[in-house]
């Protein structure tokens, strides 16, 4: 496995206003970072972007900015209360798509990658029928797709 490097990405926390940070592995490349993770807070980044970053005092590296999409779209989906059970279902028909996922330390949060590869029409169908019967609901984070 290559070298892999944690950074650290602010994001706004919502109704708190406060600033939070999301850290996710990167591979070190020559033009900057790929990202080796699905986030899960940050938007507007997906897996597979290359990134720019910087130490900051304390040495943690610090993102900058996009230097390179990946053309991967990342979705949220958030499983509605009581329904947890369904994660693992859900998380493999996407799989079966082409689209891996993350699970979050909040059992009902998944993080979506979908390569460029895959139809992102045929995704949004699975994610909208599913939301319709009331099993999730689903953000569209980082829309990379042409």
């Amino acid at each position: 496995m290559a070298n892999r490097v944690k950074i650290l990405f602010e994001y706004d926390g919502g109704a708190s206003g406060s600033a939070e940070v999301e850290a996710m592995w990167a591979i070190p490349r020559a033009e900057g970072f790929e990202l080796d993770n699905i986030p899960f807070y940050v938007r507007e980044i997906a897996a597979g972007d290359i990134v720019s970053a910087s130490p900051d005092p304390g040495g943690m590296l610090r993102f900058e900015a996009l230097v390179k999409p990946s053309q991967h779209s990342t979705v949220r989906l958030w499983f509605a209360k009581g329904r947890e059970s369904e994660v693992p279902r859900v998380r493999q028909e996407l799989r079966d798509l082409g689209c891996p996922s993350e699970l979050s330390d909040l059992p009902r949060l998944v993080a979506v990658d979908i390569p460029p590869s895959i139809s992102y029409d045929n995704v949004r169908d699975v994610l909208g029928r599913y939301e319709k019967d009331g099993l999730l609901e689903y953000e569209e984070s980082c829309l990379g797709h042409e």
